[in-house]
């Protein structure tokens, strides 16, 4: 109930109304109250500093805040979707955008909207949010029709039109769909069977829209076929420049940024494909890397600049399907819709065809796996690509020889001019050795730097030193690392989420101690397993970016350290994904059956192999091991 009104007072009476549906207990008010109450816990218990359910006559509100709710989001992006589709006469690119807005508003979707909750009041609102959707795969549908997509639409829409038979649009769709992949036949099948369930459900015959188009699929009619462009250019007139906008106040990256350039020496056209690659963990500034090297390099690619985000670590977003990126590139390059071929392998060919003879740049930001963007790989060595991801990406090493560039956090002294670049006053300067703290409390990372920064300019009256006074509490810090959609919690947890679940109770275990550094002996400890098999999950964290190596090369004993934010995130997701006796246990391997319950200073040290290493403290003086969050 409150989450479907958002940010406005819901009445106690109204609550324990849709509660009980109407024939609510004497306690009904009190036991609403005791719910809130335990909802308020859960969202304190899982990290949520904030007010989320506040008290106001007369009754509750849920404060949305920075928070996302997928029914409100679905309902801003098909407002955007719609708004997009407007200006498709006047703004060359925008029917494109409306419908990648509305695939991505539809993507939300995971299921029949609140699913297992019976109330009559939600019932309501779960009918009206599924209108929104069978009308928005209308329109989306609409436009895919308009950009000769009738063949991959057929599948889609003849799973709705099963699910929703008397929908006469989503079945004049297939219809339409089926007829312009030539599947005549097919489409006037669809309107026989729409044509018996009206009258056997409703006793009545099909629209008057429904029955023309019947009739033009009778007769063939050329108004069917899609309409073709005023004007066929012969050839691209335009280069597509698709570059996002450059960073701002790029600082740092004084040796990569070389490192890229090399790549520009490999377009001679005869050798192989020149390929770059930059990988780091989240937040290290990957994404402004690329951008800020592509429009500085725009100049030796002029036949234009290619650029797709895909989403591979995106929690407003699904994983972008290679097929819709490539079909982008088509258009881009100057392919009709109606021209593209319907295979996927020939449309590869024609796109490597096309980029042939040209010098053009595709930029692959945010890829999750190498399948994502093989198809988007050229065969031209005239061209380049750079990508960028969390992850490794073997296959593009060992099929490609990309350069390879594994980005670290910023310098200190970097961090600090980055920071005043920003802020862009007199706070950074003054107080340096404060900005020193600020900076290594963001761990060095772009991402960090940048959200402190603009919580300074947009608290002129802060000094650094108040900011610095905020982030030293473990507690708090990854909440003050957050600004709007963007902040190192959300970033840690879709790196998370894609682990192995092994791997990932290695990486919630090493949050829960500060360790210098970190061994395979030390992991099998706490995972009560053997060093070969702790040293593979360590590997792992290493290939995700959420463990770093500290000392590269070495034959045996490889060293292993986790930066300070990763392992406040460690610690939450141990305490929020293990119970306590299995902490305890874990705690008790290490640290020789030390007693939680008796306290102490709370600084049990221990020496192993050289790695000196403690529980963590938890707030009031309790310790991560076995202690109760």
């Amino acid at each position: 109930m409150l989450l479907v009104t958002p940010d406005r007072v819901v009445s106690i009476d109204s609550l324990v109304e849709a509660v009980w549906n109407g024939r609510p207990p004497a306690t009904g008010r009190t036991q609403v109250a005791i719910c809130v109450a335990g909802l308020r816990k859960t969202f304190r218990t899982v990290g949520c500093p904030d007010t989320v359910i506040a008290t106001t006559a007369p009754g509750y509100q849920l404060l949305s805040g920075d928070h996302l709710i997928d029914s409100v989001e679905f309902e801003r992006r098909l407002t955007h979707s719609r708004e997009l589709a407007q200006t498709r006469e006047t703004r060359p690119g925008s029917l494109e955008e409306a419908t990648d807005e509305y695939a991505a508003a539809l993507a939300l979707w995971r299921g029949p909207a609140l699913a297992g909750i019976s109330a009559h009041v939600l019932d309501v609102e779960a009918a009206r949010l599924e209108e929104q959707r069978l009308t928005a795969i209308e329109e989306w549908s609409a436009l895919r029709l308009d950009q000769g997509q009738h063949r991959s639409l057929i599948s889609d829409l003849a799973g709705l039109v099963h699910e929703q038979p008397l929908r006469e649009q989503t079945r004049a769709q297939l219809m339409l769909a089926q007829y312009r992949s030539g599947h005549r036949v097919e489409a006037l099948e669809t309107f026989r069977q729409g044509r018996r369930h009206f009258i056997e459900d409703l006793g009545l015959e099909p629209g008057p829209a429904l029955q023309e188009l019947h009739t033009s699929v009778l007769r063939d009619d050329p108004a069917l076929e899609l309409a073709p462009p005023a004007t066929e250019p012969a050839e691209i007139t335009v280069a597509p420049a698709q570059l996002p906008s450059d960073i701002a106040a790029f600082t740092g990256r004084q040796h990569e940024l070389p490192m890229l350039d090399e790549l520009i020496d490999d377009q001679s056209g005869e050798g192989p494909l020149a390929v770059g690659f930059i990988t780091g963990s989240a937040g290290v500034g990957k994404t402004g890397l690329a951008t800020h090297w592509a429009h500085r390099s725009a100049a030796h690619f002029p036949d234009g600049q290619l650029y797709a985000d895909l989403h591979g670590y995106d929690s407003g977003h699904e994983p972008t399907d290679a097929s819709m990126v490539l079909d982008r590139f088509l258009r881009s390059l100057g392919v009709l819709a109606e021209k593209l071929p319907v295979e996927l392998h020939e449309r590869i060919a024609l796109y490597r065809s096309i980029l042939g003879g040209r010098r053009v740049l595709i930029v692959l930001d945010n890829v999750r796996s190498y399948c994502q963007i093989r198809a988007l790989l050229p065969g031209c060595g005239r061209c380049c690509v750079l990508v960028t991801s969390r992850n490794s990406l073997p296959e593009l090493m060992e099929g490609h020889g990309a350069r390879v560039l594994r980005l670290q956090p910023l310098s200190r002294t970097e961090s600090v001019r980055l920071l005043a670049d920003v802020v862009g006053d007199s706070r950074i300067p003054e107080d340096r050795s404060s900005s020193q703290q600020l900076a290594e409390l963001c761990d060095r990372l772009p991402l960090t730097l940048r959200i402190v920064a603009a919580r300074l300019v947009g608290k002129p009256h802060w000094t650094v030193r108040r900011l610095v006074a905020r982030l030293q509490d473990p507690r708090k810090r990854l909440d003050e690392l957050t600004h709007g959609e963007r902040g190192v919690r959300s970033c840690l947890q879709l790196s998370y989420r894609m682990l192995e679940p092994d791997a990932a109770k290695t990486y919630r275990r090493l949050g829960l101690i500060e360790a210098a550094d970190i061994d395979a002996q030390l992991g099998a400890t706490l995972l009560n397993t053997n060093p070969d098999e702790a040293g593979d999950m360590l590997e792992q964290l290493v290939d995700a970016h959420l463990l770093e190596v500290v000392n590269p090369g070495a034959d045996d004993d490889v060293r292993y350290r986790m930066s300070k934010l990763n392992r406040l995130y460690a610690e939450e997701r141990a305490f929020q994904d293990e119970s306590v006796p299995e902490r305890t246990a874990a705690h008790g391997r290490v640290f020789g059956g030390w007693d939680p319950a008796r306290g102490g200073n709370g600084r049990t040290r221990s020496q192993r192999g050289g790695s000196v290493y403690s529980p963590a403290p938890r707030p009031g003086g309790e310790l991560s091991f076995g202690a109760a969050p």
